[in-house]
């Protein structure tokens, strides 16, 4: 995600993970779990360039960015641990991460924050994560204007997109500012690998 020369990371996979990750520098990396495939922070990192971590829930503000996170049990890997589910304040539009997500209601501290979203990314891949159908009902629940699936197989996916009832084509790059999200009700936005 980027804004001017500012650019943010979120989750990247470390080296030991399966899935792909590309390697570039970023100021911010946002981590929602300790897990190779949600903590290379040295896939963020590109020359003279290494981002401020974020790693854990609390409020953080940099070079204008004000990062909020909110702690979620989960069973990613197998094992009871704590996500993040960050909340990312950019140029007027609210993002919210939901990361390793794997519960289909959230704390009740986040969902007193989480309003208003502008764009949801949601794992949808089972695996640990939410699956197609619970992932669904909880974007119905927050009311994003935009749903950026995240964490998946193609088969997830379909299944999610027909749950949905809604056809979309994958995109390479995502470019939005907040007037582009007026009128939208989860509008879902399918980003290629």
């Amino acid at each position: 995600m980027s804004r001017g020369d500012l650019t943010i990371s979120y989750n990247p996979p470390g080296k030991e993970s399966k899935l792909a990750s590309a390697k570039f520098g970023a100021d911010i990396a946002l981590i929602s779990l300790d897990h190779e495939d949600f903590n290379g922070i040295e896939n963020a990192s590109y020359g003279e360039r290494a981002p401020f971590v974020i790693s854990g829930p609390g409020e953080y503000e940099i070079k204008g960015v004000t990062v909020r996170g909110f702690g979620a049990e989960t069973e990613y890997g197998g094992k009871k641990s704590i996500n993040t589910i960050y909340n990312v304040a950019l140029e007027g539009m609210n993002l919210c991460f939901l990361g390793a997500q794997s519960a289909s209601t959230l704390p009740q501290a986040a969902k007193q924050e989480l309003d208003d979203i502008d764009i949801l990314f949601l794992p949808i891949g089972d695996e640990g994560v939410l699956d197609y159908d619970d992932a669904y009902k909880l974007a119905v629940q927050l009311e994003p204007k935009a749903i950026v699936p995240m964490h998946y197989t193609q088969e997830s996916l379909k299944k999610f997109i027909k749950e949905a009832g809604e056809e979309t084509k994958p995109q390479e790059k995502l470019t939005v500012k907040k007037k582009d999200l007026e009128g939208k009700e989860g509008e879902i936005i399918v980003l290629t690998h």
